[in-house]
């Protein structure tokens, strides 16, 4: 069961659409690996984001990053916004250009 620390809001949690979209953003966007893999691969997108991860854990055997955060929210939860998770992945790219 995962802790919350800070309340929803009728934006959603954080500014993002809920718990799970601002987390896997939030270890995309600060983790030094995570980020260096969508700025160099250029993932734009967040299907190609799991994906990617999934290939990572069968080739190098990536153990539970390869699925989820270190939190547990699993890369490819239902409930992940991908739309605005696209858009950051796209600033992460643009941002490296």
């Amino acid at each position: 069961m995962t802790t919350r620390t800070v309340e929803q809001d009728e934006r959603g949690y954080n500014g993002w659409a809920n718990y799970e979209t601002w987390n896997v953003a939030l270890w995309v966007q600060n983790d030094e690996g995570l980020y260096s893999l969508v700025s160099e691969d250029r993932i734009r997108s967040w299907d190609r984001w799991v994906e990617t991860m999934r290939q990572y854990g069968e080739d190098c055997g990536g153990g539970a990053i390869a699925y989820q955060t270190p939190d547990g929210v699993a890369w490819n939860d239902s409930g992940l916004d991908t739309e605005r998770l696209d858009e950051m992945l796209a600033e992460i790219v643009d941002g490296e250009a």
